[in-house]
């Protein structure tokens, strides 16, 4: 059977270090996305905490298969009847000190559908500036895609984006989702430059879901959620603060520019 279109939607958020609060924010923001139509909803990079430091990823942690946070991304997928993509939480890996930083699928029905735990870590500093996620993050090993109605859905987190190999490693996906949380330093560097690159060269559209202000710990994140599609260009954005991008995945729009210009095709390697 046919993929069929969908709109699909970007939550960015500016989250905090209480579960609670930015649990309710989502879901807010959540249904205002599902009143404008969106049938996926994605979520950011650590949409539930945005901590003061490791220790309160580590106090939020949950065991893999339960807890407040996987139950409300369940319960909401089913409320509202969408495909929803968890943006990523702490989840833990029996490591001590660290955890896994894991973006979560549900079906409209509440069934967790898919696991991807991020792969790559990011690692930079700049001045005063310092990030190094593989001191505190338990690094995954595989790719994951799911299939929905509306075609595959490519999963991955972030730093990922810098990583073209591991969208290669996906095969041929409709849609790719990447929650984030980049610093703003980085992404006013590079966040669009990627994801238009990741869009071009894989011929989909690209989901990109971000963190978008100053938090609590003094970080600032880039903010500028948009949907791409499979020629690179941008067809919504919110550039700053919560709110919600939201656009049509068309299949028509997919076939039209692997048509034109088979880059799949021609690959040798």
């Amino acid at each position: 059977m046919n993929p069929k279109n969908a709109r699909v939607a970007a939550i960015q958020m500016i989250s905090t270090p209480r579960v609670e609060e930015n649990l309710r924010a989502a879901d807010t923001l959540i249904a205002e996305a599902v009143a404008l139509g969106a049938e996926l909803v994605a979520l950011p990079e650590y949409f539930p905490i945005m901590g003061r430091s490791d220790a309160d990823k580590f106090a939020a942690r949950e065991p893999d298969g339960g807890g407040p946070i996987q139950d409300f991304l369940a319960a909401t997928a089913s409320r509202y009847g969408v495909w929803l993509i968890g943006g990523s939480l702490p989840l833990d890996v029996g490591v001590p000190g660290k955890v896994a930083n894991t973006c979560l699928a549900f079906d409209p029905r509440g069934a967790r559908v898919a696991r991807y735990d991020k792969i790559h870590l990011f690692g930079f500093q700049k001045d005063e500036e310092r990030y190094d996620e593989g001191a505190a993050i338990e690094p995954g090993r595989q790719p994951v895609s799911i299939d929905t109605p509306f075609g595959r859905v490519g999963l991955s987190i972030c730093y990922d984006l810098r990583f073209p190999e591991l969208f290669r490693a996906l095969g041929e996906i409709d849609l790719l989702a990447l929650p984030a949380a980049f610093t703003e330093v980085t992404g006013r560097a590079h966040w669009e430059i990627l994801l238009r690159a990741r869009a071009i060269e894989n011929q989909c559209y690209v989901l990109a879901i971000g963190q978008g202000g100053k938090h609590e710990n003094r970080r600032e994140t880039h903010g500028n959620s948009m949907l791409v599609d499979p020629w690179g260009e941008v067809i919504a954005r919110h550039d700053k603060g919560e709110g919600v991008v939201i656009g049509e995945l068309d299949h028509a729009r997919i076939a039209e520019v692997r048509a034109s210009l088979p880059a799949l095709r021609h690959r040798v390697l």
